[in-house]
């Protein structure tokens, strides 16, 4: 699933954190969804990929983009607790909804980070009004690439995979 017009499996999410209601695609269908999978102890998660998220969250806040953080915990699963996510939500001021991906059945691999073949952390999804992938990106994503694929689909306009 690292290719574009895929179309997007739904989130597994055992909890929601800044949000009053769980978030589902199925519900979100008609608007694009930037989805971040993240964990805490993930160094480009904490240097680049949160904070992008946070940054995307806020320049787009005024359009009908759903930002969605996703901690989708394949290591560590010990020390990666919703308590210990909690805090860390508040110490580095992440205000957009952030699920934490449920937890798969005899693998370590989480439900949601199995159903999208994410290949580790930090992984961003841009999501199509049709629920179809537009954008699979492992690994640090370049700033203006994304912010374009997200202008572009919130525009309605033909999207290009970039080289981020």
């Amino acid at each position: 699933m690292t290719g574009a017009d895929v179309p997007a499996p739904e989130l597994a999410v055992s909890q929601w954190f800044n949000t009053g209601e769980p978030l589902t695609l199925a519900a979100l269908r008609g608007r694009p969804v930037l989805l971040h999978a993240f964990q805490m102890l993930c160094p480009g998660c904490v240097a680049h990929g949160t904070p992008q998220t946070q940054r995307a969250f806020e320049l787009f806040k005024a359009t009908d983009l759903q930002v969605i953080g996703l901690h989708t915990v394949f290591e560590h699963h010990a020390a990666m607790t919703p308590v210990s996510l909690q805090a860390f939500i508040h110490e580095y001021g992440l205000t957009f909804p952030i699920g934490v991906d449920a937890a798969g059945e005899g693998t370590p691999l989480p439900v949601t980070m199995s159903r999208y073949r994410m290949q580790g952390t930090p992984t961003s999804i841009l999501i199509g009004r049709d629920g179809r992938i537009v954008h699979h990106g492992f690994g640090q994503q370049s700033d203006m690439a994304l912010g374009a694929m997200i202008a572009a689909e919130l525009a309605g306009a033909q999207t290009y995979a970039a080289k981020a």
